[in-house]
């Protein structure tokens, strides 16, 4: 019989709750050990979904081979490189850190240790973006809006660190082309940070991306929209649903795009385990989540240099 996966999570919050969930779920895998500062947090979400909640950093490493890391951004370098050295393959939730030094740490730490760090930039896994890749051979103009209504969580970061760099990263990975220039503005309304930010991105090649995202409008949308010199193509992964439209004989023509629709952290986190089994390179690597970490603060300072009223 095949062995299965001791997989666990640190930091029982919302987050980490929907990892439990999932983790319960997966074929191959058993959902050992939480842990939490907050040992009823933890008690709470084992005793929803199995596993045992631990009193220490210590026991979990000892109860599990990989774990997903959600515990606030400021202390995912503390976390992530203690458990890396105590053997764990880990999934970061993004952003990978809030300094590029913290990132690095933990890339480094990966590597020393032979430890998957696989980052939860987990729009990677929409089955949205399967089709995007597959279309997409030279893309010249990227719009992309992520708008979210104000969040009941504790807001450590700013929304170009919590909501922006889901589509910074994948830009990055779908451009891959050196930046030539960044401008960006952004206002803080509801915390001392900014919580509604637009970028402007210009990359080598000539590609150009825009991108707003916003945590205090009324309604949900998640949409990138990718021109190229054939086609456009339109994506909502809210809705896992694309559109792709093309020149033909009779003007522009829209194409079916069919999506098989999925859980998207369900492919995320099927993906990790498989990667912490293999000893693969996870699909988001560590040094791709510190590639997007570097554009949001390049954008986050940018925004925090501008005048105070400085309009979008």
């Amino acid at each position: 019989m095949a062995m299965s996966l001791r997989a666990g999570v640190a930091g029982a919050g919302a987050m980490g709750r929907n990892h439990a969930r999932v983790f319960s779920l997966l074929d191959g895998v058993e959902l050992a050990a939480v842990y939490d500062q907050d040992k009823e947090r933890a008690e709470a979400v084992a005793a929803e979904f199995g596993g045992v909640a631990v009193d220490s950093l210590d026991d979990f490493a000892a109860a599990v081979d990989a774990a997903t890391v959600a515990v606030p951004t400021v202390a995912h370098r503390e976390v992530g490189c203690a458990l890396m050295e105590m053997g764990v393959h880990v999934l970061m939730e993004k952003p990978i850190a809030d300094s590029l030094d913290d990132a690095r740490a933990l890339i480094e730490t990966s590597q020393k240790c032979g430890k998957i760090l696989q980052v939860g930039h987990i729009e990677r896994f929409n089955p949205v973006m399967r089709e995007l890749e597959d279309r997409l051979s030279e893309p010249r103009f990227i719009e992309a809006h992520r708008l979210s209504p104000f969040p009941n969580r504790s807001i450590d970061i700013g929304v170009v660190l919590d909501l922006m760099i889901h589509d910074l990263e994948i830009i990055l990975h779908l451009v891959r082309s050196p930046i030539v220039s960044v401008d960006a503005v952004g206002v803080a309304v509801m915390t001392s940070r900014e919580d509604i930010a637009n970028a402007r991105i210009r990359f080598e090649n000539g590609c150009v991306a825009n991108v707003t995202a916003s945590r205090i409008s009324p309604e949900r949308m998640r949409k990138i929209r990718v021109f190229q010199g054939d086609c456009y193509l339109s994506l909502d992964y809210q809705e896992q649903s694309a559109g792709m439209y093309r020149m033909g004989d009779a003007g522009i023509e829209k194409v079916e795009v069919n999506v098989e629709k999925d859980e998207p952290l369900k492919l995320e986190l099927a993906s990790f385990v498989e990667c912490a089994m293999a000893g693969a390179v996870p699909e988001v690597s560590g040094q791709q989540g510190a590639a997007a970490l570097d554009l949001a603060l390049e954008i986050t300072n940018l925004i925090s240099q501008s005048p105070p009223g400085t309009s979008l």
